[in-house]
């Protein structure tokens, strides 16, 4: 019995050693990371920079700054809180400066007033320091980049000590990996790609491009082709030559409108044809010669996919027939535009 007991015990010693071990071992692993807080406008387009980053953890979307509590998209800019992210990082793997570094190459630090297409205080950017190395770095980074010349304006990002974040709703966390066509509409249209390559050059472009490998994957070999290759497929043998349902046809990379089905016409080519692009701006035409003869190549401005080409033979209003390639397009059927992102563009095919 007695025997039994003092078993007993040393089981009980020897699990609460473990336990205490664990614990140890817990708290070493928490220590591993740390946090850092910015906003820098939409938190979706704050998220994939850091996410990409090797030592990264994770981005958490949420709100900060504000007098309440538990705030919700509905009501969090009328708490006075703003849209920010927290980043989980090794410090061991990736330095609170390249993080900053990472921040000030994702805004426009010159407005107080939002960023971009999104106005008002709850879009404005700022840093939100945890501790006084946090601080001191930041003061440091903003002063470099002041000292560099960078931005012809000052620099009104505040510097400022963090108080609660609050996670947003799921829905909104990772949201450019689940809407990416939605992302991409909202991300090509709100200026902040735009400004970033006038800033920052090369450099924001190379950021944004999607690698050959993650076209290969996502594209079928026929889309890969005519969009990156310059290639052209069968006429009367692809998808959308004699489609005549209502819709938009949209980049079959980035997902931008581009030509919609009030401006498709039958050219008798055996390729969809259109009189104009929904918007010019999102269209870019340079001159062909590849075929030893002068044509003009229509390519889509964000994704910079090969589309087809444009012709002076068309019908009115424009006299011109944008010949393009299925492959290099997604349509969008009207009943679906509101569900896919695309609401703006409904009223386009309401009867006046």
């Amino acid at each position: 019995m007695i025997g039994q007991l003092v078993e007993n015990a040393s089981l009980l010693v020897l699990g609460v050693a473990m336990l205490s071990l664990l614990a140890a071992s817990g708290a070493g692993a928490a220590e591993k990371t740390k946090k850092a807080i910015f906003a820098g406008g939409c938190f979706w387009c704050m998220e994939k920079p850091f996410e990409q980053l090797a030592g990264v953890v994770s981005v958490t979307s949420g709100y900060i700054g504000g007098r309440t509590e538990n705030p919700t998209y509905e009501n969090y800019g009328a708490g006075g809180h703003i849209e920010a992210i927290e980043i989980v990082y090794d410090p061991a793997k990736v330095g609170y400066t390249k993080l900053l570094d990472v921040f000030w190459r994702q805004i426009d630090p010159t407005d107080n007033g939002g960023q971009f297409v999104d106005r008002g205080r709850a879009y404005t950017s700022g840093i939100f320091y945890l501790d006084e190395e946090q601080r001191q770095q930041a003061e440091k980074s903003k002063n470099e980049l002041t000292s560099r010349k960078v931005f012809a304006k000052p620099l009104v990002t505040p510097i400022v000590p963090a108080t609660r974040f609050y996670p947003a709703e799921a829905y909104h966390q990772d949201y450019y990996k689940k809407n990416p066509i939605r992302y991409r509409v909202y991300r090509s249209g709100s200026g902040r790609d735009q400004f970033l390559e006038k800033v920052w050059g090369d450099q924001s472009r190379a950021a944004k491009k999607w690698s050959e490998a993650e076209l290969r994957h996502r594209l079928t070999p026929l889309q890969y082709k005519v969009t990156q290759e310059e290639g052209t497929e069968p006429a009367f043998r692809n998808e959308f030559w004699d489609n005549k349902r209502a819709g938009l046809y949209v980049d079959i990379v980035s997902g931008e409108p581009l030509f919609s089905s009030l401006d498709k016409f039958d050219s008798g080519t055996g390729w969809p044809s259109f009189t104009r692009p929904l918007s010019p701006e999102r269209i870019v035409e340079q001159e062909d010669r590849k075929l030893f003869v002068k044509r003009t190549e229509v390519r889509s401005r964000e994704a910079d996919s090969h589309l087809g080409h444009v012709f002076a033979d068309g019908p009115p209003p424009t006299g011109l027939r944008y010949c393009l390639n299925s492959a290099a397009l997604r349509f969008i059927p009207v009943a679906d535009l509101e569900k896919e992102g695309y609401g703006e563009f409904v009223p386009l095919f309401q009867k006046k």
